[in-house]
């Protein structure tokens, strides 16, 4: 049997880079409340490449379902929220907000890169 935190930590480095990027695109692009519909596309886009299939929900949710191999009546549910908040972002930063008076000051887009990092894992 392998060690499996041995792997998580080799794949966390495997990954890093990528899932930077997705937090970074994600920071640069927020979005309001019900009005993430860029957001959307780019958390379905990456779900593609993963090849993880979805379901949108209520215009912009996302909902992913990630099956394992065996036979199973558990489930588990992660939850990442991806709007933004009406704030403006101090200027200077390489990947800061590209929409004006709308920032991720919540940590939202870390929620979501995080989760997008879970499911590639979890299809690796």
């Amino acid at each position: 049997m392998t060690n499996i935190k041995h792997e998580i930590q080799q794949l966390a480095k495997e990954f890093f880079a990528e899932i930077v990027d997705i937090r970074r695109h994600l920071h640069r692009n927020p979005e309001l409340s019900f009005e993430e519909y860029n957001t959307s596309a780019f958390v379905k886009a990456v779900l593609d490449k993963i090849g993880i299939p979805y379901t949108s929900m209520a215009n912009t949710g996302v909902v992913a379902l990630l099956k394992g191999d065996l036979p199973s009546d558990k489930v588990i549910a992660l939850r990442a929220d991806m709007d933004a908040l009406p704030i403006t972002e101090v200027e200077g930063r390489p990947y800061g907000s590209q929409n004006k008076g709308v920032m991720h000051a919540c940590g939202h887009d870390v929620h979501t890169s995080s989760l997008l990092g879970v499911a590639k894992y979890c299809m690796h």
